[in-house]
């Protein structure tokens, strides 16, 4: 198991809580030596789940020419998207696991859409990497529209019509239901492929409301947009007065992250290597990729080992809870 300890910027993500993450200016790495003398016997295949120029492609691109420039690696970015990542998933089980090929995906791939899916797919045909960032969803719309909380937005849907709700994956259409239910807010959901997809259907008046992930930061920055509540755990970075999405009796959340796979049976040295690089490149400040993973989600979150391992699990556990309640 890998040894790599995490950095944490501005606070700990709420899906990593409880796992052995640091908050400090550096990482600790404590590799083995075999670890650090290891190297890739070719180049690296890396698969990336989601269309090019999300946060995801944009992420891995930039982590793959750093990870060039530091080691000397020959790393390949390869989009292999649909399914919710899923279509990454099964072609990445398939690939040798000396280290040559690995993916980037959410975390929500690993728990929710494994469980709902009618694939043969388990946490067992995968060895985790390393998280490299949480996601800060919040529900947001337009400013425009004088919602200051998700309160305001609920009432609204009680006195006029429905709002049209957008979101990115089932999972979040599964939670909307809950808020929908719990809440008394009449919302039609409406799942698009990607943040940006929701993000642009609020801007343009197609939507009242989503959840977005964070490329809503700059709408938000500039007053445009405002994030109504926190679909996590814990606050918004970057609005931090939000309620959450539990204040309005959902008992489930959108805690997640992005994370690095490769396929089952990977050797140790190779994972700790891989994971120790990875982790490197993120927590130096000075590098193009902890600059966009600062700017995009609020900073890197790192994560390894058995803990990754354990945090994983319990996303294939929860993502249990979600479907049942959402079927009643």
């Amino acid at each position: 198991m890998g040894s790599l300890q995490g950095v944490v910027k501005r606070s700990v993500a709420p899906w990593a809580r409880g796992l052995r993450a640091l908050v400090l200016g550096a990482v600790a790495f404590a590799a083995p030596a075999t670890a650090a003398e290891w190297s890739p016997p070719g180049p690296i295949q890396m698969m990336i789940a989601y269309r090019a120029g999300g946060g995801a492609d944009t992420q891995a691109r930039l982590i793959a020419e750093e990870l060039e420039n530091r080691r000397g690696w020959k790393l390949i970015p390869e989009n292999v998207t649909g399914q919710g990542g899923l279509a990454m998933a099964a072609k990445l089980r398939k690939a040798p696991a000396d280290g040559t090929a690995i993916g980037i995906v959410a975390i929500e791939t690993l728990g929710y859409n494994m469980r709902a899916s009618n694939s043969d797919l388990t946490l067992d045909d995968f060895t985790m990497l390393t998280t490299t960032a949480g996601f800060q969803m919040g529900i947001v719309a337009q400013s425009a529209r004088g919602w200051k909380t998700l309160a305001d937005a609920i009432d609204a849907s009680r006195d006029d019509k429905p709002l049209r709700f957008g979101v990115m994956s089932p999972k979040l259409a599964d939670l909307a239901y809950v808020l929908g239910r719990e809440s008394g807010a009449r919302l039609n959901i409406v799942e698009l492929p990607g943040g940006r997809a929701v993000l642009d259907g609020i801007i343009a008046g197609d939507l009242d409301a989503g959840m977005i992930a964070g490329v809503q930061s700059s709408g938000v920055a500039s007053g445009d947009l405002v994030n109504l509540a926190s679909a996590m755990s814990e606050p918004l970075v970057q609005s931090p007065e939000a309620p959450l999405i539990g204040e309005f009796g959902v008992p489930f959340n959108a805690d997640g992250g992005f994370i690095f796979v490769a396929p089952a049976g990977l050797p140790d040295e190779a994972r700790t290597a891989l994971a120790q690089a990875i982790g490197e490149v993120l927590s130096d400040p000075a590098t193009k990729p902890a600059a966009f993973v600062e700017r995009a989600f609020g900073g890197a979150v790192l994560t390894t080992g058995e803990e990754l391992d354990t945090l994983v699990r319990k996303a294939w556990d929860d993502a249990d809870a979600l479907m049942t309640s959402a079927s009643d």
